[in-house]
């Protein structure tokens, strides 16, 4: 019997010192991000005996359960690139070393503080990369997003940059019409047709090439990113009505067969008596050839840029001068000539410059020049019993038999929860619970070596009377 004792009692000191272990662990990870608390449970063990007759000790067993499944509250972050789920479901992450070996144990973990490492890889503070469904130029997800293999780790400086090609241009100026009607102008469209406008950098124009009498540009660009300035000239023809040429002020920039001389377009722009723009009396033609108008009919005008140095795309630009009736555009007054404001978009190119994570696990690729593009999007992991899965080094755990099979779908779908970005989800440990428990569990742990030492009496007892 006192041997039983002593079984059980140095059962107890095992079972208890686990649990203090278990505690310990708990306490020295309260500000752990994304940390789960662990709980010890203790269950009895039964020897076989005779009820009646005799009893024999068997004494306890120890066992802990990690809450995998407990939320912890979200604290904001200034970072952009940290992260936290909020409701069901984990990140899903793979070593950083082999970040790219698809043959690599996936984990999963809620501890969001990922930052970006000198590689381009977002990995959090245990060195795990985080991984996401790429995502192409046209905004396409894999077709199988349940497929591991479509996994890829998060890595923003794969793209050098962006530029964004010029599809709209509008401008707001004043137009003097108090002013002469330029001959010069009338003189040189009978000698030489369209692009009878004297430029500066244009050597091919012809001598009886008129001056504007007025001239701005505004910048534009190609798909490339490239910067082509577009100039505007401006030339009193009657009462109410302007002569206007569009052209490149480099021709060079241009397709010379589409654009002699750089010349993208040229019409006649008339106005109201009361300044307003009359589009019904107005005309703007593509290139030199007067078949179609597209001044107020929201087509644009193919420019094709000259591809020698570099392939670029011909673009269609949208040149919007105001509305028929309104002073939203082109107006004619009394004033001097000048350009109020000009709207273009597009934009040159430019090089990555940060990241950006949204709530429904879209990942932005920021660049330099303005522009941002969404090439990854988060899986949320989700497992029928999360609280089964199998804990692993940095915070993270792995599926088991008990955990059940992983699914990856997309946030703020099918029970998975959102992404809260600039956010961190902190310890689930109660620190006041764990001293409580720390408190009862070196109590019991006390008790089991008071039950072997009572033991070792017993038996030194017995010793004696043999």
């Amino acid at each position: 019997m006192a041997f039983s004792a002593l079984a059980a009692g140095v059962s107890g000191l095992q079972a208890f010192s686990e649990g203090i272990g278990v505690i310990a662990d708990n306490i020295t990870n309260v500000n752990t991000v994304g940390y789960k608390e662990t709980r010890s449970r203790f269950s009895t063990l039964v020897t076989e005996t005779n009820a009646i007759t005799s009893y024999s000790p068997g004494g306890v067993r120890g066992f802990s359960d990690t809450l995998v499944s407990r939320q912890g509250l979200l604290q904001p972050s200034a970072s952009p690139t940290d992260i936290a789920v909020d409701g069901a479901g984990f990140f899903v992450v793979r070593d950083a070393d082999n970040a790219n070996d698809q043959t690599g144990e996936l984990l999963f973990t809620r501890a969001g503080s990922f930052q970006q490492d000198p590689e381009g890889f977002l990995r959090n503070t245990a060195g795990l990369a985080l991984l996401g469904w790429p995502v192409d130029s046209q905004g396409n997800l894999p077709v199988n997003l349940n497929d591991p293999s479509e996994l890829q780790p998060i890595n923003v400086n794969q793209f050098n940059g962006l530029a964004q090609a010029t599809t709209s241009v509008s401008i707001e100026a004043n137009l003097q019409g108090t002013g002469a009607v330029n001959t010069a102008y009338a003189t040189a469209i009978g000698a030489g047709g369209v692009g009878a406008m004297a430029r500066n950098n244009d050597p091919t124009t012809t001598t009886n090439a008129a001056t504007p009498d007025f001239e701005t540009n505004v910048q534009i660009f190609d798909s490339q990113g490239r910067a082509i300035t577009v100039n505007f000239g401006f030339a009193k023809t009657a009462a109410n009505t302007w002569a206007l040429e569009i052209y490149a002020a480099d021709p060079t920039q241009l397709d010379g067969t589409n654009h002699p001389n750089g010349l993208i377009a040229n019409g006649e722009i008339s106005f109201n008596t009361d300044g307003t723009l009359d589009l019904g009396n107005s005309q703007l033609f593509q290139g030199n050839t007067a078949t179609t108008d597209v001044l107020g009919s929201g087509a644009g005008i193919d420019i094709t840029f000259d591809n020698s140095v570099i392939e670029v795309d011909t673009a269609s630009v949208v040149f919007d001068f105001g509305t028929d009736g309104l002073r939203d555009g082109l107006t004619q007054g009394v004033e001097p000539s000048a350009l109020s404001s000009s709207n273009v978009d597009g934009a040159a190119f430019g090089g990555v410059d940060g990241i950006r994570i949204d709530e429904n696990g879209d990942v932005f690729a920021l660049f330099e020049n303005g522009l941002f593009r969404n090439v990854f999007k988060l899986p949320v992991a989700t497992l029928p019993n999360p609280d089964g899965m199998q804990r692993r080094q940095g915070n993270a755990f792995a599926a088991s038999d008990s955990s059940g099979d992983f699914s990856f779908i997309r946030a703020r779908t099918g029970g998975a929860g959102r992404i809260s970005p600039n956010s961190l989800e902190q310890s689930t440990v109660d620190l006041a619970n764990e001293f409580a428990e720390l408190i009862k569990v070196q109590r019991a742990f006390s008790a089991s070596t008071r039950i072997i030492t009572t033991s070792d009496e017993v038996l030194e007892e017995l010793t004696r009377l043999i």
